[in-house]
């Protein structure tokens, strides 16, 4: 698809933006799906079942499948678009859900702020480090709302660990350590079979789903199991370990990292089609520290504990919470914190939270700046495996350079 013309792009940002400042806390908001997969089902299940209580309507889908539109046209009794562009030009719409594959991203968001729509963008927030720095400096001009797609900020565990850590209960953080493993056969990135109703240029516009991607024949693998090519996503880093990074970042209040280096390789599913590796591991250096460890196999789901260490304590992340015990040199002048959780990583919160953003100016859950952090570090946690070297982050131009 090409992008808005500069005639277009105006016009649509004044009319669509200026509605969006008018909207009162008590108005009805109306969402358009653009990507109708099996994300955006299960974003679109929740949606439905809680559109009374958050007075949320879905009033627009939007894909390339036809089948797949059709489904979200039963579910939800949206109106079916097959162009985005069309989405973004219906006034009825306050906001998008972008629940495409990654490379599509990026020039929805943009073209999605520049019409004025507030925005729920799943993770990661755009293929690469430049775009995301590019939809940081959109989102700002265009003063709209934008909340990324990883929905465990929506428990409140990362935020009041913050909170312990900037008081200095865990003293000096040195080290931090997550994971992200699982163990399939069937199913999940490497054998999930095709769908045989598939018929390119009848039920599906193959050329639109490539968007700027390398153009290719129709190939139903890299349809379905897009997250195993790097020409639309970066596998673990992208689709597992930016959830974990992230809680990490904002745990510790942490930015950019200093410098990254990964390890990986394809070592159990050898004779898939996959690109991807199915374990990598990537060590992060913030600057002053702490180093962060992320972990991940897709042929072991052995966990790791998660876990954020300081010099007086350390703090251990549990299904309910979190506990903080004290180091052995400090167990006389520190007791055990344990943490019970609010919230959940769970998308209708996280939906929740941006229809409070935009109706009251709540702050976000995870705004495109805690989206920009996130993919630099799993970016350079790519660079440093595909090129088998140590990268860095050069702070002044916000960009990744050999170390």
């Amino acid at each position: 698809m090409e992008t808005l013309t500069r005639r277009r792009f105006t016009a649509t940002a004044l009319a669509a933006g200026s509605y969006s400042r008018l909207l009162g806390a008590n108005d009805r908001l109306r969402i358009g799906v653009i990507g109708c997969g099996g994300m955006a089902t299960g974003h679109m299940r929740g949606l439905v079942r809680t559109k009374e209580q958050d007075n949320t309507e879905i009033v627009a889908v939007c894909d390339v499948y036809e089948k797949h539109l059709q489904q979200a046209a039963q579910l939800t009794g949206g109106k079916l678009y097959k162009d985005y562009r069309a989405v973004l030009d219906n006034k009825d719409v306050d906001y998008v859900l972008i629940a495409t594959p990654e490379h599509w991203h990026y020039p929805i968001t943009m073209d999605a702020a520049g019409a004025g729509k507030h925005i729920y963008c799943e993770k990661p927030m755009t293929r690469t480090i430049e775009q995301s720095k590019k939809v940081v400096a959109r989102i700002g001009q265009a003063g709209v709302k934008m909340q990324v797609g990883v929905q465990g900020m929506s428990d409140d565990s990362y935020e009041t660990a913050h909170r312990y850590i900037q008081e200095g209960v865990l003293g000096k953080i040195v080290i931090c350590q997550i994971d992200y493993s699982r163990n399939h056969t069937g199913g999940d990135f490497w054998t999930r079979k095709p769908d045989p109703d598939v018929r390119p240029g009848e039920n599906l516009d193959w050329k639109t789903w490539l968007g700027q991607a390398p153009k290719r024949p129709y190939d139903p693998d890299r349809f379905f199991c897009w997250r195993r090519y790097w020409d639309y996503s970066s596998g673990i880093a992208s689709d597992l370990f930016i959830h974990r990074v992230t809680r990490i970042i904002k745990a510790c209040g942490l930015t950019f990292p200093e410098r990254a280096v990964a390890t990986g390789g394809k070592y159990e599913f050898v004779h898939t089609a996959a690109e991807i590796p199915d374990t990598m591991n990537i060590l992060l250096q913030y600057p002053g520290g702490p180093d962060v460890l992320l972990v991940s196999s897709m042929a072991n789901d052995t966990a790791v504990d998660h876990v954020i260490r300081g010099h007086k304590a350390t703090l251990h992340f549990t299904r309910t919470g979190f506990v903080i015990r004290p180091q052995r040199e400090f167990a006389k002048e520190m007791k055990e914190i344990v943490h019970e959780k609010t919230g959940a990583e769970s998308t209708e919160l996280h939906h929740r939270n941006l229809h409070n953003a935009i109706r009251k100016n709540e702050p976000l859950k995870c705004d495109c700046r805690l989206g920009y952090y996130g993919v630099v570090a799993c970016g350079m946690g790519v660079q440093s495996m595909r090129k088998r070297q140590y990268v860095a982050w050069d702070k002044a131009k916000e960009r990744v350079v050999r170390a």
